[in-house]
């Protein structure tokens, strides 16, 4: 039998193995550590005095916006102050994960905090479907009785929020906008924004015309785009519990792309997972040709991945096709998982 390739992993941080070892740093393997500086997730370094810039701009006017909406008696106010109510959470949990990110790794949790983030968009995004449910099914009362609005109130509550809403977007665009809590932060306020126009036009209209159901119409626009951005938060949060692969990479288009590489003959067991937002890892067990350098492979395949999908987290394992016996499952695994690749 020719040398023993064993694995590689291409990262300083520990990147999880799959639903199986594949011989991994044993004494005939070789291991190496690439050492670089980039952004992961909640980034240890985002600032959080702008995120605390908008949290008390949010709060403050959230505050001010359920007083007037009840003394209006205006449902689309008291609709957009949910929607901020929302925005001012994930702000928080934002904050808490950056500080627990700050964590080293340790004991049983051998990535530290990094999923508390995920944790959180996901309640995020799940109490604002729920708060959608609740104002639409209000909206759609109003509209069948409407009740009494002050216009004056409305349109000038709006107008506020809407630079109030300026300033808190400017303020979350200076911080880290890798976290998915901080960007969707940034998104939701940007919704808004949108949502506090269409309020202010309502609050005209309620005003020169008379017609009060235009604030039931605003707070059903509003509804509908905090469904919008609960959904995204809940779809992007659940792909990562899933270990699914990140939208933008596929792994059936990296695998056909390992196998062009000079000497490569066969992928499989390819994962790409997540293990935070912006921090996507791959692993997989490549085959190469009888005679070939597996570490010159192995080098050529990670700069592949690194250059053309942005995969800085890898872990591989090349062997020798002749050094495989299927027999044995801690050299090659009987029924490898997902598709198979081969040149």
């Amino acid at each position: 039998m020719g040398e023993q390739c064993g694995s590689s992993k291409q990262s300083v941080e520990a990147v999880p193995h799959t639903d199986h070892d594949h011989g991994a740093e044993t004494g005939h393997g070789h291991s190496r550590d690439h050492s670089h500086g980039h952004d992961h997730g909640v980034s240890t370094n985002s600032d959080p005095r702008w995120l605390s810039i908008a949290l008390g701009l949010i709060l403050a006017f959230m505050a001010v916006e359920v007083v007037v909406g009840i003394l209006a008696n205006s449902l689309a106010l008291i609709t957009d102050a949910g929607h901020m109510l929302t925005d001012a959470a994930s702000i928080v949990l934002a904050m808490i994960a950056i500080r627990l990110a700050r964590r080293p790794a340790a004991g049983r949790f051998t990535y530290g905090f990094k999923r508390v983030e995920i944790l959180s968009a996901q309640a995020n995004g799940i109490t604002l479907l729920l708060l959608a449910v609740w104002f639409v099914y209000e909206g759609i009362t109003r509209l069948i009785n409407p009740p009494e609005v002050s216009g004056p109130l409305v349109l000038i509550t709006a107008l506020v929020g809407i630079v109030v809403n300026i300033v808190a977007a400017w303020s979350i665009s200076r911080a880290n906008r890798t976290s998915l809590n901080v960007e969707g932060a940034f998104q939701h306020i940007l919704n808004d924004l949108y949502a506090f126009i269409g309020t202010a036009i309502a609050g005209a209209v309620v005003w020169l015309t008379g017609f009060a159901r235009a604030d039931a119409i605003a707070a059903l626009v509003v509804a509908v785009l905090m469904a919008k951005a609960g959904w995204s938060l809940v779809r992007e949060s659940g792909r990562i519990f899933l270990e699914a692969a990140p939208a933008h990479l596929d792994p059936d288009v990296i695998g056909a792309r390992i196998v062009t590489i000079p000497q490569v003959s066969e992928v499989h067991d390819l994962h790409v997972w997540q293990i935070t937002s912006g921090q996507p890892s791959l692993s997989a067990h490549v085959l190469v040709a009888d005679g070939a350098d597996c570490h010159a492979a192995r080098s050529t395949i990670e700069r592949t991945l690194h250059d053309e999908f942005g995969l800085e987290h890898t872990t591989l394992q090349v062997d020798h096709v002749s050094d495989l016996d299927l027999s044995r499952k801690d050299l090659h695994c009987a029924e490898s998982h997902g598709p198979i690749h081969r040149s």
